[in-house]
């Protein structure tokens, strides 16, 4: 009898052990955040990003993305779309000597237009993307990182046992945040960010 993807996955981990990964929140933190859009020709890297993804990139370190995208429960765009944007993303991260091995967004809003107009486990500040990935990819979540712009990627990544950076402007105020809401640390940007994951940057600990 053949076996099923999941049977699969279940004999592949059992003969490997769980990695970890950097995950990246895409808008605000990757790349230049612009409101719902979806093609590549306008996607820029943050300040401080290409730097930052040469140098994990080089020690090693491989990359997951976790986005909210209501614009597809919204109607702005379709959720095919994405798929544009990821392989933009995995072209510029190879192109950097990096690798992006999971591209994971959330389509749902609430109250949307359409049938991704529905409750989800998988909209950040909510872990589920995160735990649906570390299964697909064998990702150990207590050593790996999630980088965010916001308090909800903070907390997406602290309830699913991630190590935690809040980079952007509102990374000046993360010690005021609430302790499920509060990284573990905060800096300007992602070069920053790789900077205290390589662990010779000069960390600002997010403390209250």
């Amino acid at each position: 009898m053949a076996m099923s993807a999941g049977q699969h996955r279940a004999r592949d981990r059992g003969s490997r052990q769980p990695q970890p990964v950097v995950f990246i929140d895409k808008d605000g933190t990757l790349i230049e955040d612009l409101p719902y859009n979806v093609d590549p020709r306008r996607i820029r890297l943050a300040p401080g990003a290409r730097e930052a993804i040469r140098l994990l990139g080089k020690a090693g370190h491989r990359f997951v993305i976790i986005t909210n995208q209501s614009g597809v429960a919204r109607g702005y765009f379709a959720h095919e779309d994405l798929d544009e944007v990821q392989a933009h993303l995995e072209w510029i991260l190879q192109d950097l000597g990096a690798r992006l091995d999971g591209f994971y967004a959330c389509p749902h809003l609430p109250d949307g237009v359409n049938e991704y107009a529905i409750e989800c486990d998988c909209r950040k500040p909510l872990p589920g993307l995160l735990r649906r990935a570390a299964d697909e990819l064998d990702v150990d979540l207590a050593r790996s990182w999630f980088v965010g712009d916001t308090w909800m990627d903070a907390a997406a990544g602290i309830a699913a046992g991630c190590r935690t950076i809040m980079v952007g402007p509102d990374a000046a105020r993360a010690s005021d945040l609430a302790e499920d809401r509060r990284p573990e640390f905060a800096t300007r940007d992602l070069l920053g960010a790789a900077r205290i994951i390589l662990g010779d940057g000069e960390p600002q600990a997010a403390q209250a």
